[in-house]
C-alpha cells in the first residue's frame, strides 16, 4: 500500500531548502530535570503526547519539484531516542559541549526530522536535549508542543492517543488536480469579495483603508529591500559549521517588571536593550570599534493566535529587523532607542511582508530562493527570540523543569543566535555561535546579567547621577 502523503507548503519548503552544512535548520531545546526520568515512561508519554501529531511519524520526499510528508512506513521511536551520559564531571560546561557538538550535526533526512538525547545523572537529575527540523513548524509552535507534554503538577494527566492508520487515498489525476484547483480558488476569491463587501457595508470608508494598507505593505516592501547592509565587524565571518552554546542563570522576572514600569516600558523593551548591552560589553571588552550605526537582529514575528490550540503544525511567522543600539554609552539612552525602534516596528507591516516573501521563494526555484537568502541575510549580524513559557512551574511525567533553553536555527551567513525565554518567574537566555566568529558565548551571557544590573540601578534616576554612575 502507498503511504499516505500530504504536499508540503510552500513556507515550509522554504525553511527546508535554507539547510546548509553551516546553518543546519533545527530548532534545539535543552530540558534540564530536577531528578531522572524513567526511560519506559518517558517513551509511553512521547507516544501518547508527541507522536499524537501526525508530522513527527513522517519523513520528507521529494519528486522532482514538489515535496511531500509521507508515513515512514519503519517508524519506530527507538530510532529517535538516545540515551548516553556526559563525560567528565557532568557538569554544565560538559552539557554544553555536547549540545554544542549535536547542534553542529543535521539530522537523519531518511527518517522523520526529530530527534531526542536523554543525558543522565545531570546536576542530580537529567537533562533531555530536543531538536526538531524548522521545515516541521516555527518555533513558537514547537515551544507549545513540547510545552504540552508536560503537566501542572506531578501527577499526569491521562492522554488518550487515537491510533494513525494510514488511510486509503484515491489517485487522483492531475487534470483533475487543476480543476480543484481551479474551484478551491474560485471559491475563496467569491468568500473574499462578500468579506469585501460587508466590510464596505459596515464601514464606507474600508476601500480607502485598505488602499492605504497596501500602500504601507509596499512602503515596507521597498524599506526591506533597500535597508543597509550590515556594518564589517567580527560578528559576520564566514562560517565553520561549528556551533558553541552557552547560557546563563536566569533573571527574577520580576525585577525585570519592575524596571519596566520605571522606565515606563514593556519588559521586552527591557529584555532587547539588556540584549544591546551585552553586545556593547563584547565589544569593549575585545577593543573592537563599535559600529556608529549599531546592528540589526532578525527576530521572529508570531502570525498565529496564541489563544487557540495548535491542530496543525508548519510555519505560521514573519521576521522582522530590529536595530540594536550597541553603539549608545548610557544604559537608560539604550532603553529609550530600543523602545523607540519597537514602537516603531509595532506599527510596519515587515513581519507579513517576510512571511509572504518566504511564501514565494518556497513556489520559485531554489537559485531564486538562495539569492534572495543571502540578500536578507547581509542585513543582520544575529537572530534573537523572545519566547514566553508557562508562569508556573510544569512537570513531565511527574518530574519538575528545572531550566528549559531554546534556540532557533540561523540562516544564510548569520552566525549568532540569541534566545530569552520566560519560565515560572525567571528569564532564561542562552546563545549559540559560530565557531569561526571571535565571541565568547559564556562571556557574553555574563554581560546579560552586568547589563540589566545596571539598566535597573540607573532606572528612576535624575539624568545628572546617570552620567555619573556611567562614567565610573
Amino acid at each position: 500500500m502507498q503511504p499516505h502523503r500530504t504536499a508540503m507548503t510552500a513556507v515550509d519548503r522554504s525553511w527546508l531548502r535554507m539547510e546548509s552544512v553551516e546553518n543546519p535548520m533545527m530548532i534545539s531545546a535543552v530540558l534540564c530535570f530536577e531528578q531522572a526520568i524513567p526511560m519506559k515512561r518517558l517513551k509511553r508519554l512521547l507516544t501518547d503526547r508527541f507522536l499524537s501529531y501526525r508530522r513527527f511519524r513522517q519523513r520528507v520526499v521529494t519528486q522532482g519539484d514538489r515535496t511531500y510528508w509521507e508515513d515512514d512506513p519503519l517508524f519506530n521511536i527507538d530510532n529517535h531516542i538516545h540515551h548516553i551520559a556526559l563525560p567528565g564531571s557532568g557538569n554544565q560546561n560538559d552539557l554544553q559541549e555536547l549540545v554544542s557538538d549535536l547542534n553542529s550535526t543535521a539530522l537523519d533526512f531518511n527518517r522523520p526530522l526529530w530527534q531526542l538525547h536523554y543525558i543522565e545523572h545531570y546536576n542530580g537529575g537529567c537533562a533531555l536535549l530536543v531538536r526538531i527540523h524548522h521545515c516541521i513548524a516555527d518555533g513558537i509552535s514547537l515551544v507549545r508542543v513540547l510545552l504540552s507534554l508536560t503537566d501542572n503538577t506531578p501527577e499526569p494527566k491521562v492522554h488518550t492517543l487515537t491510533p494513525l492508520r494510514p488511510a486509503a487515498h484515491p489517485q487522483t489525476s492531475s487534470w483533475r488536480q487543476s480543476i480543484d484547483r481551479i474551484r478551491n480558488s474560485g471559491h475563496a476569491a467569491l468568500e473574499q469579495a462578500r468579506l469585501f463587501l460587508q466590510s464596505v457595508e459596515k464601514d464606507p470608508g474600508y476601500p480607502l483603508k485598505l488602499a492605504a494598507t497596501a500602500s504601507d505593505v509596499a512602503v515596507d516592501c521597498i524599506k526591506l529591500g533597500f535597508a543597509r547592509e550590515e556594518p564589517d565587524t567580527s560578528l559576520k565571518r564566514p562560517l565553520s559549521g561549528r556551533k558553541q552554546v552557552a547560557w546563563a542563570e536566569p533573571l527574577d522576572l520580576s525585577e525585570v517588571k519592575r524596571c519596566a514600569r520605571i522606565l515606563k516600558g514593556t519588559v521586552n523593551d527591557v529584555l532587547l536593550s539588556v540584549a544591546s548591552g551585552a553586545l556593547h560589553k563584547h565589544f569593549k571588552d575585545t577593543g573592537e570599534p563599535i559600529p556608529d550605526c549599531g546592528i540589526r537582529v532578525a527576530v521572529p514575528f508570531n502570525l498565529r493566535p496564541l489563544n487557540r490550540p495548535i491542530a496543525d503544525l508548519g510555519n505560521q511567522f514573519g521576521l522582522v529587523l530590529v536595530p540594536l543600539p550597541v553603539d549608545v554609552h548610557c544604559p537608560v539612552m539604550r532603553f529609550r532607542q530600543t523602545r523607540e525602534n519597537m514602537n516603531r516596528l509595532k506599527r510596519s507591516y515587515q513581519a507579513q511582508v517576510t512571511y509572504s516573501l518566504l511564501d514565494l521563494f518556497g513556489r520559485g526555484p531554489d537559485m531564486l530562493e538562495r539569492r534572495a537568502l543571502n540578500m536578507l541575510s547581509h542585513k543582520a549580524s544575529a537572530v534573537l527570540t523572545n519566547v514566553p513559557g508557562p508562569k508556573e512551574p510544569v512537570y513531565l511525567a511527574g518530574v519538575k523543569l528545572a531550566q528549559p533553553m531554546f534556540w532557533v536555527p540561523q540562516s544564510g551567513n548569520i552566525g549568532i543566535g540569541m534566545s530569552i525565554f520566560s519560565y515560572a518567574n525567571t528569564v532564561q537566555f542562552g546563545i549559540t555561535v559560530d565557531r569561526s566568529i571571535p565571541a565568547d558565548p559564556q562571556a557574553i551571557m555574563d554581560h546579560f546579567h552586568e547589563s540589566f544590573d545596571q539598566l535597573l540601578a540607573l532606572a528612576g534616576r535624575p539624568p545628572e547621577q546617570r552620567m555619573t554612575l556611567v562614567a565610573g
